[in-house]
């Protein structure tokens, strides 16, 4: 049980990371203000450190993770792409971030309850991940 549940915890943050790297590279190139791109990209680069972390864990457990629904990446392109297009402005990217990050630590929080048998390394990068999602949030707002 908790081999499995350590592996699917892993694999959703796997795929939750996957899909915040896409949109940050989306959106990022858009943005006006350097503070903001500069919060976009240190983001990137955590999110990129933490997703390194996650692919080693799964590794151990002879798994290649998970991609994201694709379902789910295609609504988020779609809705990326349209908003963008509609207003290139800062706020609109701050709006997008704070969705995708208020989804992300939604979903984490959820898994971590369902795959509670999930062993602690895995649980840490469940909630480093919320907190990097949390924190991505606060440097956006001022942008809102």
């Amino acid at each position: 049980m908790i081999e499995g549940d350590t592996v699917r915890l892993l694999r959703e943050c796997n795929a939750g990371i996957r899909m915040g790297v896409s949109t940050l590279d989306e959106v990022t190139p858009k943005v006006k203000s350097e503070a903001l791109r500069a919060a976009l990209e240190e983001s990137r680069r955590k999110h990129g450190e933490l997703g390194d972390d996650t692919h080693a864990l799964l590794l151990e457990f002879g798994d290649d993770g998970k991609e994201p629904a694709p379902m789910a990446k295609a609504m988020s392109w779609m809705k990326t792409n349209v908003m963008l297009s509609v207003s290139e402005k800062d706020q609109t990217v701050a709006d997008l971030i704070t969705d995708g990050c208020n989804m992300g630590v939604k979903s984490l929080s959820r898994y971590l309850n369902q795959y509670g048998a999930a062993d602690q390394r895995s649980k840490d990068i469940a909630k480093r991940l919320i907190d990097l999602e949390t924190h991505l949030t606060d440097e956006v707002r001022p942008y809102l």
